[in-house]
């Protein structure tokens, strides 16, 4: 199981990635634990033209290979008109604008926390940063030892 921090991370590592790529209206959902979903967090953004979807997704799949995650299932690569990336604990959806208002998953999941990229980045940048000061302290106090 991961820590709430590294999953966190990870997903902020496919937002940065979205963004990279220019994707447009990027949202994260926070699913609830009891609602029966099979998956933490879902990342969606849309991209213009199909070639855009397809590098939003290799940019994604390319940033998150250096956390060494790599997506269990993808589909819809090919069309380019939904590409679906399953991380497991969490599913980065990328649609082109016509599919997205067709899907329109933000209103099947309304149950689902609606998280700006910018609130789930800062909290893992803030984590991170109280982790690594907490272990700079600890270093400190090992040396006095």
């Amino acid at each position: 199981m991961k820590k709430p921090n590294d999953l966190k991370r990870q997903v902020n590592e496919a937002i940065v990635a979205c963004q990279d790529k220019k994707a447009e209206q990027v949202t994260v959902l926070e699913l609830e634990k009891d609602s029966g979903a099979f998956t933490d967090y879902f990342v969606m953004c849309s991209g213009t033209n199909p070639r855009q979807v397809q590098a939003i997704a290799d940019a994604v799949e390319e940033r998150l290979k250096t956390l060494d995650l790599r997506p269990a299932h993808t589909e819809g690569y090919k069309q380019a008109e939904w590409v679906l990336l399953d991380y497991v604990d969490f599913v980065v959806h990328i649609f082109s604008e016509n599919a997205r208002r067709y899907y329109d998953l933000e209103r099947l999941w309304k149950s689902a926390t609606r998280l700006e990229p910018a609130e789930l980045m800062a909290a893992a940048k803030r984590r991170r940063t109280s982790t690594k000061t907490g272990a700079a302290a600890a270093r400190t106090r090992k040396k006095k030892a």
